[in-house]
């Protein structure tokens, strides 16, 4: 998607331990237009998939899959990383570890909320090592639902996650494939 490749070269910004800060328009101040246009290529990819439902993770893919879920007509459902009272024992959970904070998380999803006979568009912000897209798989599959398809606004190609996700049969939809970064040589898309 070359407006989000064309923002990403713009403003986001490469910090050490091969981070790409894109804070300032998608996961911490959100351009809402640009985030309405790539609901709209998700929505373009995924028409044809009956998708009932888009799963995704606190906090950062909860604004794409908004926006995305506006063009579908259905709901958005966050996995909690954290247990809350008003959740009580009744849910899925799997754990994933968080690239850029650096720990596991425990992801829980409300078993009220996620069941057979659903079809998941699994979104998020990001896709490196697949670690959370990985845990929404698992949690799914507990569950008994039909995952359709997972999408990632931006994809590190080079660390393999995508590729993985895509071995084990999803169909995975990348907005903007970086295949390298660095400070030096800037962004380079596939």
């Amino acid at each position: 998607m070359k407006l989000l490749e064309d923002r990403i070269r713009q403003d986001g910004k490469i910090f050490p331990g091969d981070v790409l800060k894109v804070d300032s328009f998608l996961n911490h101040r959100i351009d809402v237009a640009l985030l309405s246009q790539i609901g709209k290529e998700f929505y373009k990819r995924y028409q044809n998939e009956g998708v009932s439902l888009i799963l995704t993770v606190e906090a950062s893919g909860i604004g794409v899959a908004c926006l995305a879920a506006e063009a579908f007509g259905c709901p958005v459902l966050f996995a909690k990383k954290s247990k809350t009272s008003n959740i009580g024992d009744n849910f899925w959970s799997a754990t994933a570890h968080s690239y850029t904070h650096g720990n596991d998380n425990t992801l829980i999803v409300s078993k009220d909320y996620l069941g057979k006979g659903e079809r998941i568009l699994i979104l998020d912000d990001f896709l490196a090592n697949g670690c959370a897209a990985t845990a929404l798989t698992e949690i799914c599959a507990q569950a008994g639902t039909t995952v359709v398809g997972i999408g990632a606004v931006i994809e590190k190609t080079y660390q393999k996650g995508g590729d993985a996700l895509r071995q084990k049969g999803f169909r995975v939809e990348s907005l903007a494939r970086i295949a390298s970064m660095s400070p030096e040589a800037g962004i380079k898309f596939c």
